[in-house]
């Protein structure tokens, strides 16, 4: 199971979810361009000594993102999605995709996408910070998963 990170904006979103990657043992995608340089205090911080343990890749563009998924699920993490993660079986090899801070994904990614979930939420609550939401997606998924990392 690997997390992805659509152009990311915030730093320090980016950095918390490469430690949590690196704490759980899962991969990191960052597809680019990113909002922020890849040297920025703020991301060393957030990740701390762990971005040396975290197992990220990152991506020019969207294209070259997609041509390394190969057989694996893409699950798009998005408020406008109609399904509930508690509801979504996951799979192993998924990927969970999380859109920009800002805005999301493009409507053409959010189209392309097969699979989509969001966090049910109270009304007129408009989101989660992505690194909470990636965080509590990825947590349900690892347990349907019975991924044993962690135990």
């Amino acid at each position: 199971m690997r997390l992805a990170l659509y152009q990311p904006e915030i730093p320090q979103n980016t950095g918390t979810l490469i430690r949590l990657g690196a704490c759980v043992g899962v991969g990191i995608d960052v597809i680019e361009p990113c909002g922020y340089t890849w040297d920025d205090a703020r991301l060393k911080r957030a990740g701390m000594d762990y971005m040396e343990l975290a197992n990220v890749t990152r991506h020019a563009t969207w294209d070259a993102f997609q041509q390394q998924l190969n057989l694996s699920r893409l699950i798009l993490l998005d408020t406008k999605a109609s399904t509930d993660y508690l509801d979504f079986k996951f799979q192993p090899d998924d990927i969970l995709m999380v859109g920009r801070e800002s805005d999301g994904v493009p409507e053409m990614v959010f189209n392309m996408t097969n699979h989509k979930v969001k966090i049910s939420m109270l009304s007129e609550r408009r989101s989660l910070n992505v690194a909470v939401a990636a965080s509590i997606v990825l947590g349900e998924a690892l347990r349907q998963t019975r991924d044993t990392r962690i135990l």
